[in-house]
């Protein structure tokens, strides 16, 4: 598996290094535009690649190391080049530079003199809502126009995120170009604070209107606060019905204000979906996914999904309807879901038809789920060279469960949080209605903790999970694949998904799975070049076999890793070692946070 992991990150650097090493020439060939080389002298509170930068010049980036040293600007931004450069110098702070510029016919030398910039001299700030921490200029800095600019945006935000919508602003700088200064005035009235008004939705012709009330988390009477805004987007594109979403809150009533909403039905409601991949767990995989949206109105969605590979075979149908019931307008969603998989685990096959229902809630932060399952769980010998499992453990196990799921999100973001907590707590119960069914109580905790200081994200991510069988003489127990394992990049990035089992030490596991389990994790990251982050990490594992025991031995890893942040959510390469042997290591890809 870890020459697969390795294969992959080989296979994505030579991709990498092919697009650097051979695209910029090829579409050169295509697009030859005419242009100068191009040489600054004299700077030196300045980078010459600030500078190369500012006037739109192309020259190779740090990591570039194959690249030609020669910076090139095309002639067509030569005619504005001495207004480029004015303006750049103007906006951080040296007004009083100046430069030369000499044009040959192939190349453009450009000498810089800083002279003295405008620092910032006196900041007042006339104000009844502390607004000191969201000035990022501080006396003797260099006055710069866009930190200026930013700690106007940065007031404002924190006005509409506080519920002060009528709030009054005046920001000023008076720049001293003989001195060399620049004060700053801030002056604030915060206002009453302003509350949502009613709910106004327009473009609706399928779709009730209490399923888009359900979505919007800006009720009718809290304080007024843009993050709820922002999560009514969120949750009304998360309906998959709309094409468009127009949340207005500009219209405002003696600090109340009504939130006016704007609606598009999607026009085209099928979504097909196929292709071929590879997963580290399951090797080559195809795939495919039809999604029928507004599937007779009301948001309701059907969905189909199959996928196929050496270690899994999965068809699922599934449908959603929301707001099926709204008891004190406490609104619940159905969701139900049946179908067939076969994925294969170290030493067994696990094949299995399941069915399942259930409601939920979702709000702002909570997430609750309760429903019930039926599983037919088929438990099989798999010829794969590992250790096999008891003779018992090769069975069909009958399995009717209630559980009940409950998520409270606390994380200021959940793509990219730098502060909060998050806690998840997930119980099921079977129960034995015959001498063939499964009688068990399964449970598991988990909370992560986000704190940052500076710019160095600090978490915690800790999880518990107990199992406790029946004593009935005819319990027939619980099918290996429903117990716990770990592995892989949510739990123990030293190995693969699920890879690990019982533990015996520190660096030997069993192939069955445990019925206690316990996953300590730390993580640090910090940036080091712009959505670039390095991070490190220790991720601790205990499995016991014995229900209830948590002194059996720990695994622990330590590793590091890459994070590249996107809108999506980081793009996450992690390598980890078993501290006592670092023979064993695993490589980890991911896309979205983990904490």
């Amino acid at each position: 598996m870890y020459l697969k992991h390795l294969f992959l990150v080989l296979l994505l650097l030579s991709q990498v290094a092919f697009a650097g090493f051979f695209s910029d020439d090829n579409e050169t060939k295509k697009i030859e535009l005419p242009t100068h080389i191009i040489c600054f002298t004299g700077e030196k509170a300045f980078s010459s690649s600030d500078l190369l930068d500012a006037v739109s010049a192309e020259h190779k980036s740090f990591y570039q190391f194959w690249k030609d040293d020669t910076a090139r600007i095309k002639d067509k931004l030569l005619p504005t080049l001495n207004e480029t450069l004015r303006h750049y110098f103007d906006s951080e702070g040296y007004y009083d530079a100046t430069f030369k510029i000499k044009e040959s016919n192939t190349t453009v030398d450009v000498a810089v003199k800083e002279n003295e910039p405008v620092r910032v001299g006196d900041i007042n700030i006339s104000s009844d809502y502390n607004i000191s921490g969201l000035i990022p200029l501080k006396k003797g800095d260099i006055f710069r126009a866009k930190d200026f600019i930013q700690s106007k945006a940065n007031i404002v935000d924190k006005m509409l995120r506080k519920g002060y919508c009528s709030y009054d602003l005046d920001t000023k700088a008076y720049v001293d170009l003989d001195r060399h200064k620049a004060d700053l005035k801030y002056v604030l009235k915060k206002g009453g604070i302003c509350t949502f008004g009613k709910t106004n939705i327009k473009g609706l012709k399928t779709i009730d209107k209490d399923i888009v009330e359900s979505r919007v988390r800006a009720k009718e009477g809290d304080r007024f606060n843009l993050d709820l805004v922002k999560d009514s987007y969120r949750s009304l594109y998360g309906l998959n019905a709309f094409d468009s979403v127009l949340i207005d809150v500009n219209r405002k009533f003696f600090n109340v204000v009504p939130v006016d909403i704007a609606v598009s039905e999607m026009q085209q409601p099928y979504h097909f979906e196929a292709g071929a991949g590879y997963d580290s767990y399951v090797g080559a995989r195809v795939h495919a996914q039809v999604i029928k949206h507004n599937f007779f109105g009301n948001a309701q969605q059907l969905q189909l999904d199959l996928a196929w590979s050496q270690l899994e075979q999965l068809a699922v149908v599934s449908f959603f309807k929301p707001v099926v019931w709204s008891p004190f307008g406490f609104y619940l969603d159905l969701g139900v879901k049946g179908g067939y998989s076969n994925l294969g685990y170290d030493g067994f096959w696990e094949e299995k038809v399941f069915f399942r229902t259930y409601l939920n809630h979702i709000s702002e932060r909570l997430d609750i789920k309760a429903g019930i399952a039926v599983e037919s769980i088929d438990i099989t010998e798999r010829d794969d060279g590992k250790p096999k499992l008891p003779p018992e453990g090769y069975n069909l196990f009958l399995l009717t469960y209630p559980y009940v799921d409950l998520v409270y999100d606390g994380r200021d973001s959940k793509l990219n949080p730098k502060y909060g907590y998050y806690v998840r707590a997930y119980g099921e119960w079977g129960i034995p209605t015959d001498s063939e069914t499964s009688d068990y109580l399964k449970t598991q905790l988990e909370a992560r903790g986000i704190y940052t200081v500076a710019d160095l994200t600090l978490a915690v991510v800790g999880k518990v999970g107990l199992i406790s069988l029946g004593n009935e003489t005819n319990n027939r127990g619980i099918p290996e694949s429903k117990k716990f394992f770990a592995g892989g990049m949510y739990s123990n990035r030293a190995y693969g998904f699920r890879e690990i089992g019982v533990i015996t030490s520190p660096t030997t596991d069993l192939t069955n799975g445990a019925l206690t389990m316990a996953n300590l994790s730390f993580e640090a990251d910090y940036p080091v070049w712009g959505n670039l982050y390095a991070a490190a990490f220790t991720d601790n594992t205990m499995l016991n076999k014995d229900s209830g025991d948590f002194s059996g031995p720990i695994m622990t890893t330590a590793g590091a890793g890459i994070r590249y942040m996107t809108p999506v959510g980081p793009f996450k390469l992690d390598v980890g070692f078993n501290v006592h042997d670092p023979s064993i290591y695993g490589i980890q890809f991911q896309i979205g946070q983990s904490f």
